[in-house]
């Protein structure tokens, strides 16, 4: 579990907070934060040494913040504009305040399902490459799966046996998080997919703990899925909460807002027949409570 609490900032804020030099636009939300999950998109104008002043101003003002930013999509068109290796643009973000990196932007990794919902990502190997990188100089990072856009079982069994297999590569994973994908307010939402069911979800966590048995985590998902089936979820083979949120633009925009306190995931830890624990970002543990 985590209590942690987790803020998601667009960059038009974080911009107004770097060329104005004031920390008034989040000084109210942050100082109660322990980690911050930023993904802004792909800017052609905003090189290395944007974020790289971003990342310093961020750290400058508040450094116990844990800064997990930026997807593999990202970080690639970051080094596409700089003229920078994958692995240069991480050190320098790195250096500059980047803690981990988390695992957006995956869907599914599988190139037959990507050319279908995601041509303008990065494909496959691109986001794998990217995860490696980080890895191999000790950076960690998270992986995810967005399921329920029309993909087939297959597919997904690609998805799992690309990630185990990078896992058993670096290690460098911390914790694999899945979500069914929400069509509200989407350009893929109207498709005419069935949209995943509470039980596809359960059965792709309960895959999930099976096939990636070098992962330590398995996250169940309060924001996508709701209180109730996040708490059957450790049942199913997850053994993680994720954050109470201080504040969350993604989810929300397709629709879905759900919400929550860090007493009300104690409660449904314990109510599932498990003791929680605080951990942070890196899935360390702080205390048993």
């Amino acid at each position: 579990m985590s209590p942690e609490l987790q803020i998601i900032v667009t960059f038009a804020v974080f911009l107004l907070l770097l060329t104005c030099g004031m920390a008034v636009p989040f000084a109210i939300a942050v100082p109660a934060a322990l980690y911050l999950l930023m993904q802004g998109g792909l800017h052609p104008d905003l090189k290395i040494d944007w974020h790289e002043k971003m990342l310093r101003g961020i750290k400058e003002r508040f450094p116990q913040v844990h800064l997990h930013c930026y997807s593999a999509s990202e970080i690639i068109a970051i080094a596409e504009y700089s003229g920078l290796s994958i692995r240069d643009t991480i050190l320098r973000l790195r250096d500059a305040g980047l803690d981990s990196i988390p695992g957006g932007g995956a869907e599914v990794l599988d190139d037959e399902v990507r050319y279908k919902i995601a041509r303008l990502k990065c494909l496959t190997d691109d986001w794998l490459n990217v995860h490696r990188a980080a890895h191999q100089i000790g950076m960690r990072t998270t992986a995810t799966m967005m399921f329920g856009v029309g993909e087939k079982p297959e597919n997904l069994v690609n998805h799992f046996q690309r990630l185990y297999e990078l896992q058993e590569e670096t290690g460098g994973f911390t914790a694999f998080i899945p979500w069914s994908f929400q069509p509200q307010h989407t350009a893929l939402g109207g498709r005419g997919w069935d949209e995943a069911t509470a039980v596809d979800y359960l059965k792709v966590l309960a895959i999930s703990r099976l096939y990636l048995s070098n992962f330590l985590n398995v996250q169940s998902s309060w924001v996508t899925q709701g209180l109730k089936v996040c708490q059957m979820g450790l049942r199913f083979g997850g053994n993680d909460v994720g954050s109470v949120m201080l504040e969350e633009n993604v989810v929300r925009a397709a629709g879905v807002t759900n919400c929550t306190t860090e007493e009300e995931l104690r409660r449904i830890i314990r109510d599932a027949g498990f003791r929680p624990a605080q951990r942070d970002t890196l899935y360390r543990q702080y205390f048993l409570n």
